[in-house]
C-alpha cells in the first residue's frame, strides 16, 4: 500500500565506493542515465546524502507493450553513506562524468558541524 506522500515508482539506490587516501576520502557514486541538474549533494554531519531522479526510462514503459524483465533503475533515489572520517565537508569537490560521481574531500584534524549542499559539476 502507498502511504500518503510517497511516490507511485520505487526508489533505487546507486552504488557506492569509498578510497581513503592520505590526503583525501573519495567516494564514486555509480548513477548512470542521471544529468548534474536532477542530483542534490548534501554532508550533514557525519553523513553524505546523495539523492535526485533519473529521468530516462526504459523504453516502452508507458505505452501499450508487455514487459518481459526491466532491471534497469529509473526513478527517485536516495543514498546516505555514514562517514567516520574527519573531512571538510566545505572544500569538497563533486564532478558527474560517464555516468559516476565522484566526490573528493579534502581530510582535516577536526571535523566541522553543520549541513553543508555541495554543488555537482558536469564533466
Amino acid at each position: 500500500l502507498k502511504q500518503m506522500g510517497e511516490s507511485a515508482e520505487p526508489m533505487w539506490m546507486p552504488n557506492t565506493d569509498i578510497l581513503d587516501g592520505a590526503e583525501t576520502l573519495t567516494l564514486y557514486v555509480e548513477l548512470p542515465g542521471v544529468a548534474a541538474e536532477d542530483l542534490e549533494l548534501k554532508a550533514d554531519g557525519g553523513n553524505i546524502i546523495v539523492s535526485g531522479v533519473k529521468t530516462t526510462r526504459p523504453p516502452g514503459i508507458g505505452e501499450v507493450a508487455e514487459h518481459h524483465c526491466l532491471e534497469r533503475s529509473h526513478g527517485q533515489f536516495h543514498r546516505t553513506i555514514a562517514l567516520n572520517y574527519p573531512i571538510n565537508t566545505h572544500k569538497a569537490e563533486a564532478r558527474l562524468r560517464d555516468g559516476v560521481l565522484k566526490i573528493v574531500f579534502p581530510k582535516v584534524e577536526n571535523r566541522r558541524g553543520g549541513a553543508v549542499s555541495i554543488p555537482v559539476e558536469e564533466a
